[in-house]
């Protein structure tokens, strides 16, 4: 991706998706844009007050990002490498938008702090027919993401189908919470955690 394109894309608008979930995360708590390209979410959560890890291979794009206020960039190849961070960096929200390496779902979820947000979103199988990415490498199957957090997150919401905006498109997402340990006696437990559902 070249620069202009990269920081055009870093200063549009953040997804739908990623604001409607937004307020789900830890006040202050470290968010991991995966992905990041020139940090259209990046620039969101800083803005919200949330220190950010922006990491991608496109160290043009990281480039736009080197001087914004709460944000580390991170150039790393997701794909040909070692997973760039510590097995011990946690992160109240990781987030990830077009773009999917199915290798890296264990690291994603490893990634989330006690009460962390993972909020995905991206290409579905359909896509094809509307246009790129057609490879169904980079399509999610029906209900993949629900598979992917099955026995390790509770989900608050998911959406599989077709968007007409901003552009034709299929895309399946996902937001779903790593919960504290719940095995202790329920005499002992605390009031379960309220997720609040925006309208």
């Amino acid at each position: 991706m070249s620069t202009p394109v990269a920081a055009l894309h870093g200063l549009s608008e953040p997804s739908r998706w990623v604001r409607h979930w937004a307020h789900l995360v830890a006040a202050g708590g470290a968010v991991l844009d995966v992905a990041s390209g020139a940090g259209r979410h990046a620039r969101f959560f800083a803005s919200l007050g949330h220190p950010v890890t922006a990491v991608d291979r496109d160290a043009a794009a990281l480039d736009t990002l080197c001087d914004a206020p709460l944000i580390t960039p991170l150039e790393a190849d997701l794909e040909g490498a070692v997973w760039p961070l510590p097995g011990n960096a946690k992160f109240a929200a990781v987030v990830v938008t077009n773009y999917l390496h199915r290798a890296l779902f264990p690291q994603l979820l490893d990634a989330l702090a006690p009460g962390g947000v993972l909020v995905y979103e991206t290409f579905a199988q359909g896509n094809e027919s509307v246009g790129k990415p057609s490879n169904p490498a980079f399509l999610l199957a029906p209900g993949e993401l629900l598979e992917v957090v099955r026995g390790r997150l509770r989900v608050v919401a998911f959406q599989d189908g077709f968007l007409a905006q901003p552009r034709p498109a299929y895309v399946q997402r996902i937001c779903a919470i790593l919960e504290a340990d719940r095995s202790v006696d329920p005499a002992q437990a605390a009031p379960p955690p309220c997720y609040e559902l925006t309208g």
